[in-house]
């Protein structure tokens, strides 16, 4: 039923020259959809409730959502569900459509730039059907106000022509429910934002649900793995979904090629130390941030400008990208004087602190 169009810790480890293959690679450790994801990313996504697993909350209140709106024979309420990339959204999304038993199609805000582009998505569309919008914050803003009555009312006021020529006619579309996601809810606009009568922010997940995650995964990818090796692959996965899939997928090549395709809880932890990914999901650009704010700077509270002229990189993709993580599992501080560095962070790196 679901149509979509598409939207130094590691130097023992680590053979010489790695240093190498890591320029112009993207990060193994981002939530963000890669190339690589895309094919078997699909591929493992749940398409029901009952498989979904984690967001135990976002779950239950969306089966009882369904059931009633199934009963009444309507469509379901407009649904936005907001969080941080790889953690189900577009899944819940096409889980909406095929528990409604309605077809989805799938698009993203950048996609649509013209109010002409939405009515042509939206005519095409069936009753009850769902549209999925990825990235619906960065919808236009002249597309965002043909978008309104079209929640509401289900009509689409277009203007054609120019000038003292110009004028509106009114077009009907079918009933339809729009589900749309994104990763900076803080950038909607109150008035879409208030036209959404559903609403749910994704959380991380917990180790033990995506331990759960990956052994679904590599059932469905053929994988042999023991508890231990899930459970290892999990503790590394930042809580996202995403990210601990595509782990399991570098770990069954390193069994492949090593290990005799056979996954253990020590070939996980082997081929997950080889490919750089340490014990708290931290890559090797957040070791030289955390060693750059613990070695060099010694603890002092610096600035984003001098921490990235350290480590080499941009401040705002610092900001953005690798900030967050590190915040999060409180290794780094921002202080009135800058990051700094906590305990955390020198007991991790195995340094001590200055007194």
């Amino acid at each position: 039923m679901w149509e979509a169009d598409a939207g130094d810790l590691f130097a023992n480890a680590m053979p010489s020259g790695s240093a190498a293959k890591r320029t112009g690679v993207q990060r193994a450790v981002t939530g963000e959809l890669t190339g690589d994801d895309l094919e078997v990313d699909r591929n493992l996504r749940p398409q029901s409730l009952d498989d979904y697993i984690g967001q135990e909350r976002v779950r239950d209140n969306l089966r009882v959502l369904i059931q009633a709106a199934r009963e009444r024979g309507e469509s379901l309420d407009h649904v936005i569900f907001s969080g941080p990339p790889g953690l189900g959204k577009t899944t819940l999304a096409g889980i909406v459509a095929n528990e409604m038993g309605a077809h989805m199609r799938a698009t993203s805000g950048p996609a649509i730039e013209r109010t002409g582009d939405l009515a042509a998505i939206l005519t095409n569309l069936e009753e009850g059907d769902v549209l999925f919008v990825d990235e619906i914050h960065r919808l236009n803003h002249q597309v965002e106000e043909v978008l309104y009555p079209a929640m509401e009312d289900f009509y689409l006021d277009i203007v054609i022509g120019k000038g003292p020529a110009a004028r509106s006619i009114r077009l009907d579309v079918p009933h339809f429910t729009l589900v749309g996601a994104t990763t900076r809810a803080g950038l909607l606009t109150g008035p879409l934002r208030d036209r959404f009568g559903i609403s749910y922010r994704l959380d991380y997940y917990a180790a033990d649900e995506l331990a759960r995650i990956v052994e679904r995964s590599a059932r469905i990818l053929g994988v042999t793995l023991d508890e231990e090796a899930a459970a290892e692959i999990a503790s590394r996965g930042r809580g996202t979904p995403r990210l601990a899939n595509r782990l399991l997928k570098r770990v069954r090549d390193y069994a492949q090629v090593r290990a005799g395709g056979q996954i253990t809880w020590q070939v996980a932890a082997e081929a997950l130390t080889f490919f750089e990914i340490d014990e708290l999901g931290l890559d090797w650009m957040d070791i030289k941030i955390l060693t750059a704010l613990t070695q060099t700077f010694r603890g002092r509270a610096v600035g984003l400008t001098t921490i990235a002229s350290a480590v080499a990189e941009d401040p705002s993709t610092l900001e953005d990208v690798y900030e967050p993580y590190l915040l999060q599992q409180g290794l780094m501080v921002r202080t009135p004087q800058g990051r700094q560095a906590t305990l955390a962070a020198f007991e991790h790196l195995g340094i001590t602190p200055p007194t």
